[in-house]
């Protein structure tokens, strides 16, 4: 027998991996709280009782640590890498780059490339605290 905390735990992971899956799509919260099978509202709530951060805050996080891995990997420009993991606007991905990392992307890049360690420590090392 479940819970209701246990369904509504549930039901946010289930918009959670979404967000995470579709991270570079147009998502809404009208569309994670069908996901979620509740009111948008209430999904809002809800994930940050969860979570411990709003569904925008939570996507603009996982946005960010995709581009932070872009940077870092490929040779493409940040225009491109902004487009990329969702952000439609290269002023609001800089400004949210650096309210979550602590400098510009552009300096993160000189950073260099990432080193040949399990990517499980990487993560650790790099992952953006908000």
């Amino acid at each position: 027998m479940t819970t209701e905390r246990e369904t509504t735990n549930r039901l946010m992971l289930r918009a959670r991996d979404v967000m995470d899956r579709d991270h570079a799509a147009e998502l809404d919260i009208a569309a994670l709280a069908s996901v979620a099978c509740c009111s948008e509202a209430h999904f809002i709530r809800t994930f940050k009782t969860t979570f411990g951060e709003t569904p925008h805050r939570y996507l603009q996080r996982r946005r960010i640590e995709r581009a932070m891995f872009l940077l870092r990997t490929t040779d493409q420009n940040v225009t491109d890498i902004c487009m990329a993991v969702g952000f439609s606007s290269l002023g609001t991905f800089g400004r949210t780059f650096t309210e979550i990392v602590g400098e510009p992307p552009g300096e993160y890049r000189k950073r260099g490339a990432l080193p040949d360690v399990p990517n499980c420590f990487v993560r650790s090392w790099v992952r953006p605290r908000s």
